[in-house]
């Protein structure tokens, strides 16, 4: 959005029919959606949101049941589905699931922490048509193995970036921000200019799962915007390089119109291009855009709100449940705009970012519809000023 560049996630983000869309990624389709298709997990990372364990979730889904779920994702038209867990590589029949998604027309995706990807699994994974792998990294060497519970856990991931690299696996970096790591920033950028990694998601911290024990370690709202910042100027620096790489920013729509307005002081044209992309995409869409399913096969509003259920794909297909508006937290969540409280409700941004992370609010205050606490923007900013 910074730059004039242009990447398959777009298409979705920023499509003229995507705002819409009222239960999917554009109108055309279905929403993307997250599967957590299991709970076990080779590691036990201190901001995980699905609590994952080391052994698997009860009732979780088999392979039969699986492939009951894929097709009614494949019904549905959902555009992409991203397999994460826990470790999704830890399934003996992740391979058999990814090949089974692929060949019903699904875009695949992997969220995992790359210590199980060799040189033949990330082969496998090309091989299938994975179309992105993300590998997890809380910063480098000690500090990632601090977060992650396990020494080597850094060395482990890395290499698993390398294997994917050195068989043309489309890969890159997710990096989740807090205070305990947010100086690290600096060391990622270098190793994306090391490695040669071309894509990288900064996610803002989400309080969910053992994610709620690290609300203290949040940013303040003024470190948040010295770290968009730091953000920016390295993402220049990396143009002015001559390095294609993918920077995003994940789970704080606030961080859009501060570019925007950044851009709207110092290059009024490109700020004017951002505005319509912000306003295509219309900010956060949980429950409409995005969904998420369990281990269990229990559908979610997104992954960070797994403590509120809209049904089981076991007993109803994942279209039926994503389209049934007797549901109110769904039915809440496709008109929001009215029940959001406070700072929310009087934003002047408030369509650009349609009430930002509601797990999170739900989370610092008890309240699903109150003001999401890590939007850094100003008062005056609010105020549209």
């Amino acid at each position: 959005m910074l730059f004039n560049d242009s990447y398959f996630g777009d298409t979705l983000r920023y499509s003229p029919a995507a705002r819409a869309a009222t239960a999917g990624a554009r109108c055309d389709s279905g929403p993307v959606v997250v599967w957590n298709c299991t709970r076990a997990c080779n590691l036990q990372c201190r901001h995980c949101y699905a609590g994952s364990s080391p052994a698997a979730g009860e009732n979780e889904m088999d392979t039969g049941a699986a492939r009951d779920f894929l097709e009614q994702l494949a019904a549905f038209q959902v555009p992409v589905l991203l397999l994460s867990g826990g470790e999704p590589l830890v399934r003996t029949d992740i391979l058999t699931i990814i090949a089974d998604a692929v060949n019903k027309g699904l875009r695949v995706t992997l969220s995992t922490n790359g210590t199980l990807i060799d040189r033949s699994t990330a082969k496998d994974l090309r091989r299938l048509g994975v179309s992105y792998a993300g590998i997890s990294l809380d910063g480098v060497d000690a500090r990632h193995d601090a977060f992650r519970g396990r020494p080597g856990a850094f060395t482990a991931a890395l290499e698993g970036i390398r294997h994917c690299l050195a068989v043309d696996q489309r890969v890159g970096l997710r990096f989740t921000i807090s205070r305990a790591n947010v100086d690290q920033l600096e060391d990622i950028f270098y190793l994306i200019r090391e490695e040669n990694i071309p894509r990288v998601c900064f996610y803002h911290l989400v309080y969910s799962g053992r994610g709620s024990e690290l609300a203290g370690e949040d940013l303040s709202h003024e470190e948040s915007r010295a770290t968009m910042d730091l953000l920016v100027r390295e993402t220049r620096r990396l143009k002015e390089q001559g390095r294609e790489v993918e920077i995003l920013t994940v789970d704080n729509h606030a961080d859009g119109i501060y570019l925007y307005l950044q851009l709207r002081r110092q290059d009024p044209e490109r700020a004017r291009a951002v505005l319509e992309l912000l306003r295509r995409n219309g900010g956060n869409r949980s429950g409409i855009a995005i969904g998420a399913v369990d281990w269990a096969g229990n559908v979610h509003p997104d992954q960070f709100t797994m403590h509120h259920t809209l049904g089981n794909v076991r007993e109803r297909p994942f279209g039926e449940i994503w389209t049934d508006l007797n549901h109110p937290l769904l039915h809440g969540l496709r008109n929001r705009k009215p029940l959001l409280k406070g700072r929310c409700a009087s934003c002047a941004w408030l369509d650009l970012c349609n009430g930002n992370c509601r797990a999170r609010a739900e989370a610092a205050t008890g309240d699903f519809w109150a003001s999401d606490p890590a939007c850094y923007l100003t008062d005056r900013e609010i105020a549209g000023d």
